[in-house]
């Protein structure tokens, strides 16, 4: 394996990471707060500081590991989850949709974020390869982040808002999953259930339409 590859690599992914975790942990405490609940608030977790949102075993270790045991073929790592008591929002069943959506929803953000700050690059001319590949990898990042969290099962965004759209009893089922959650998902990670059948048809999908919404500024500056 290059090392001066795995550097290069490291440095082109580490700020549209950084970026990705904060804003998608900052987003869910925010929403929290809105509706009710300042636990992530109070614990100093509504911030843009990535130190509080780094776990080091999710964000670190975990895909370091993976990176050299695969030589890149798989990645997996996961951010300190913001504590959000879901019992203290105004209206928990309905709010929770709205705070587990605003993680999900800044990585989509972002990913167009990125698509801008890409296309305004290569209509000044700029042929650096470096900062091109960076703006493509935080696209790629928040088209993961964003998929990858709204698959619908707890404890990921997609499944809370999947308990709080189903009937009180149907819900109650789900939720028993939870406990759980982590390792299933987990396996079905392994197994290439998630990435074939749900994360790369998402992210397409979602890139197409990024395309589609910004068709105006790229005919307008390309």
């Amino acid at each position: 394996m290059d090392f001066a590859q795995i550097v290069q690599t490291v440095a082109i992914y580490a700020i549209p990471v950084l970026f990705a975790i904060t804003l998608h942990e900052a987003a869910h405490g925010y929403a929290a707060k809105h509706f009710g609940d300042r636990t992530a608030e109070l614990m100093g977790r509504i911030t843009l500081n990535p130190l509080k949102h780094i776990d080091p075993v999710g964000t670190i270790a975990m895909p370091l590991v993976l990176y050299f045991a695969t030589a890149g073929a798989f990645l997996f790592g996961y951010a300190k989850p913001v504590p959000v008591n879901f019992g203290r929002l105004r209206n928990p069943k309905r709010d929770m949709v709205w705070v587990a959506l605003a993680g999900p929803g800044a990585n989509l953000f972002q990913a167009i974020a990125w698509t801008i700050l890409l296309y305004v690059l290569v209509a000044t001319g700029t042929q650096e390869p470096f900062f091109l590949q960076m703006c493509r990898a935080g696209v790629l990042v928040n088209l993961v982040m964003f998929a990858f969290n709204l698959f619908p099962l707890p404890p990921l965004d997609g499944g809370r808002i999947l308990v709080g759209l189903l009937p009180l009893r149907q819900a109650e089922l789900v939720s028993r999953v939870e406990p759980w959650g982590f390792f299933i998902v987990m396996a079905l990670v392994i197994s290439g259930v998630v990435g074939n059948l749900w994360l790369r048809p998402l992210m397409m999908l979602t890139e197409s339409a990024i395309q589609v919404l910004l068709t105006p500024l790229r005919m307008l500056i390309l």
